[in-house]
């Protein structure tokens, strides 16, 4: 006589590979985009099907601007420079203060966060641009310098209260390391995160490669990133970001006005060096040293660069007759793939 119970069975054993094979599917890359800091965001992962990670990112980012951005009226920093007594600073807040302070010492001051006065006077922050003179600017410059503010038991304390921060230069690439870190807490190995052209990357992207960047060239009509590529590489763990006076400037009376303002003579930048691109193993170092160096300029950023082994650079400047040349560390050569003549 047939076994009753042989047919159940093996439909049950079969019903039990199939749900094993379901719980180990094979990951999956998945490309989001958005935005985010007056900006856009593109971002392609590795992950498990049917998990979608967006909703949460963009919750991160959020919260992100409510405490960082000068943008928003109630974020912690528009609080901070309001000299409102009651607000409480968070860990996004403070580690970009402390990393600032870092850069700002390592980089003799041309990184400064204090800046915010005179950014916002030049018209490249939220309100209107105001007519500048010498003795407008002197009378911002009394509020400029890092040693002026700090942080004490998770308080800010100003030496002036018309001392103000913009960390517009450091936040844009601390916001790619938080999404990254968000990521690998997931347990994502293989991922690419770009917030406004500042990114990081992770692992190999869907063919299996090394990620492919590209860096733009530093040109005023060079509007649209990616149109017009100064150079290729191929990443590898790395942060990449880029600072250039292509983009965010405006001409008056025949004169450009960059949005790199050197803390120390208050007004914008003319310099050679036309865009630097840091790679680093974070982002918001990348980012800082980045802005850090279109301050400094040419000469002095080369010789920072090779007194020291944790950055490497992809400097481009124009020489005595206007042509593009650019100075690059060992560590940039090894991934370029393609250079424009």
């Amino acid at each position: 006589m047939k076994n009753k119970y042989l047919f159940p069975i093996a439909v049950i054993f079969i019903f039990t590979l199939l749900s094993g094979c379901n719980l180990k599917q094979t990951p999956e890359y998945k490309s989001i985009h958005g935005q985010t800091q007056g900006t856009t965001y593109n971002m392609t992962y590795q992950d498990k099907p049917g998990r979608d990670l967006q909703p949460k990112i963009d919750e991160l980012l959020h919260e992100f601007d409510m405490s960082l951005s000068v943008y928003e009226s109630n974020s912690i920093i528009s609080k901070v420079n309001r000299n409102d007594n009651e607000v409480k600073l968070d860990n996004y807040f403070i580690t970009v203060f402390r990393k600032s302070e870092e850069v700002f010492r390592s980089s003799n001051g041309a990184f400064d966060i204090t800046v915010a006065p005179l950014v916002f006077a030049w018209g490249f922050g939220p309100g209107p641009r105001v007519n500048i003179d010498s003795a407008y600017i002197d009378s911002l410059m009394q509020f400029v310098g890092m040693e002026k503010i700090s942080i004490v038991d998770n308080k800010v304390v100003k030496q002036n209260p018309g001392v103000q921060v913009d960390v517009n230069a450091i936040a844009q690439g601390y916001s790619v390391d938080v999404v990254a870190e968000f990521l690998e807490n997931k347990g994502i190995e293989n991922y690419l995160v770009e917030i406004g052209g500042e990114l990081r990357v992770k692992g190999v992207n869907k063919k299996g490669e090394l990620w492919r960047i590209g860096i733009d060239k530093p040109i005023d009509s060079n509007m649209v990133p990616g149109e017009n590529l100064q150079a290729i590489m191929q990443l590898k763990n790395k942060s990449l970001a880029t600072s250039g006076n292509y983009r965010k400037f405006y001409e008056k009376d025949g004169v450009k006005y960059a949005h790199s303002i050197d803390p120390k003579t208050g007004y914008p930048v003319m310099s050679r060096l036309l865009s630097a691109t840091v790679m680093a193993n974070d982002c918001i170092t990348a980012d800082a040293f980045a802005t850090a160096f279109m301050v400094m300029g040419l000469e002095k950023s080369i010789v920072y660069i090779k007194n020291q082994q944790e950055l490497d650079v992809y400097l481009v400047y124009s020489d005595e007759n206007g042509n593009f040349k650019t100075f690059t560390t060992p560590g940039i050569k090894e991934y370029l793939v393609k250079e424009a003549q």
